[in-house]
């Protein structure tokens, strides 16, 4: 696995990389014998340390986890606690995934290309300011959106930490949106369902 280990606002040290290294390998080999790579971020801020873990461990499978502490070492801990939760949880569904190379590449022959942007939030708005000014745009980068279940396209919501995902109805080639509600609950969006 290709293990990125950064920090912001902190020196990230040789002995922390090296148990944040063993730590992931302990919580991801046990279900998956080769994840791809691993991007661990630490940040300081005040008197919290932020703890963001990103693995991929297969094509299209994204695992997200974030949590935060006073002391840097547990604030890690809990991140890869959440993550090995998670796997846990979805481990059948993501070896199926995994060993289902051929039906996973027919399905991404059948994904659609996207353009994904990030726009700035607003901050206050000013009496002076012009209302009519447009956003700024971030970043803009493709993606695609693919072809999955509902039931995958929950999972993969879930292992992401995302608060909305777009996907392709395997079952009538449609664009459907799941998203977290406030809840807890995951709505389902399907302009084909009323047919």
């Amino acid at each position: 696995m290709n293990l990125t280990v950064k920090g912001k606002h902190l020196d990230v040290g040789d002995a922390l990389r090296t148990y944040v290294g063993e730590q992931l390998v302990a919580v991801t080999e046990k279900y998956f014998s080769n994840p791809i790579d691993a991007t661990v971020l630490f940040a300081h801020e005040a008197h919290l340390y932020r703890t963001d873990i990103s693995v991929r461990i297969g094509r299209g499978i994204l695992l997200q986890s974030s949590a935060e502490a006073t002391d840097i070492y547990p604030c890690f801990d809990t991140a890869a606690e959440k993550l090995g939760k998670r796997l846990r949880r979805y481990k059948r569904r993501l070896r199926d995934h995994h060993m289902n190379g051929a039906i996973a590449a027919a399905a991404e022959a059948e994904n659609l290309p996207a353009r994904q942007y990030v726009i700035e939030a607003e901050a206050g708005i000013d009496e002076d300011e012009d209302l009519s000014t447009e956003p700024v745009i971030v970043a803009e980068m493709d993606t695609t959106i693919e072809t999955m279940s509902v039931a995958e396209a929950v999972m993969r919501m879930d292992l992401a930490e995302l608060p909305a995902l777009m996907f392709r109805s395997g079952a009538h080639g449609g664009l459907n949106m799941i998203y977290r509600r406030p809840d807890g609950h995951v709505g389902w969006i399907d302009p084909k369902g009323s047919n």
